[in-house]
């Protein structure tokens, strides 16, 4: 078994608490994604995991054993870079094979397990090439499949793909999540990248300032944040967020965002938000949700109108940015349903997905 567990792990650099009282579970051959922005504590945990970083206190354990004072070679694990860390004079197959090689392996092992990862990789044409005659992209399967002959117990990666041009970003994002389908073994991943993280995790850690902001599956955070950090964090274009106060009426709750526009709470919520009439709240929204008024549309009086200020169209799809009460507004609408930038459009606004957040405690009621 590999799974690795994570006790109220602390990291302290003087009086900086880069990471503060994390624990995490993570059971065997799962995928899990560190994402954060820069300086949340994201690289400095998986290296404590690796070894590469003492931890000031807690417990760190790797397939039931702790490892708090194991030495990075004695924790069987194997990382992925963000800079390949190849050897220039050795071709794919010397750097995939060394780690071996030091091991003792026999000729015919390290062969047999260097061979099956390429073929995993689709490098198998390429063993004989040293990095100079390798694109970026190949690079990188090399360094992977120095990894996967480990065979080890845990496979780590620290923003393997930064390095990488958009579009090879996008193609060996896919190849690692083929990867894991095909080598079950617990992958810890970081990244910045929300996209990234989303696309490849059964479950993401998001972190912020050296605490775990919420650990869910890809779905759960993305139609769920506990945080308004996550509902902001997670999502592209991100999340719109707009200060409101709930008013009660005979008909029930609404969220007046501005003088004249003022939302209807959907029925499943009132009881629920029912002790919050009168105060100010954050109302959050993703632009998905605001969109031109369409039939399939549920309760009446979620239809507002706005001026443009932006239009992008995507082919698929057309980005509108307007204002609210001075606050920047995101909405997705279909192509060609947009006006001219400066021109009125009706919207609508689908309340259904509607998240309400404390503007003091930051958490998602």
């Amino acid at each position: 078994m590999s799974e690795v567990a994570l006790r109220n792990v602390i990291k302290r650099y003087d009086d900086v608490e880069a990471v503060r009282d994390i624990s995490l579970d993570i059971p065997d051959n799962e995928f899990v994604v560190l994402v954060g922005p820069s300086g949340c504590g994201k690289s400095t945990t998986l290296r404590m995991i690796a070894g590469l970083e003492e931890i000031t206190a807690g417990e760190i354990a790797i397939g039931g054993e702790i490892v708090n004072d194991l030495p990075p070679k004695d924790r069987d694990i194997a990382m992925v870079f963000q800079n390949y860390a190849l050897y220039p004079h050795m071709s794919a197959f010397e750097n995939m094979s060394f780690g071996l090689k030091l091991r003792k392996f026999s000729k015919d092992e390290i062969r047999r397990r260097v061979e099956n990862a390429a073929r995993i990789l689709d490098i198998t044409a390429l063993l004989d090439r040293k990095p100079k005659a390798l694109s970026g992209g190949q690079r990188q399967r090399v360094a992977m499949g120095r990894a996967i002959v480990r065979n080890p117990k845990v496979f780590l990666f620290d923003e393997p793909l930064s390095n990488l041009d958009a579009k090879l970003r996008v193609q060996m994002r896919t190849e690692i999540k083929r990867v894991h389908q095909m080598v079950k073994t617990t992958t810890i991943y970081v990244t910045h990248d929300q996209v990234e993280a989303m696309t490849l995790a059964d479950r993401v850690v998001v972190m912020n300032n050296g605490i775990i902001e919420q650990a869910a599956s890809p779905q759960e955070l993305y139609h769920k944040p506990r945080t308004h950090f996550v509902a902001g964090f997670i999502g592209s274009p991100a999340m719109n967020f707009l200060r409101c106060r709930l008013d009660g009426n005979g008909t029930g709750l609404r969220a007046r965002v501005s003088e004249n526009i003022s939302l209807p709470v959907p029925s499943a919520r009132q009881a629920r938000y029912a002790a919050l009439d009168g105060k100010e709240m954050l109302l959050g929204l993703r632009p998905e949700h605001i969109t031109e008024p369409r039939r399939s549309d549920g309760e009446s009086g979620r239809e507002f109108a706005a001026t443009l200020d932006v239009v992008e169209p995507l082919g698929m799809e057309t980005m509108v940015f307007f204002k609210i009460d001075g606050q920047d507004v995101c909405g997705r609408v279909d192509p060609g349903s947009a006006p001219a930038p400066g021109e009125p459009m009706r919207l609508n606004a689908n309340m259904d997905h509607m998240h309400l957040i404390d503007p003091q405690s930051g958490a998602v009621l």
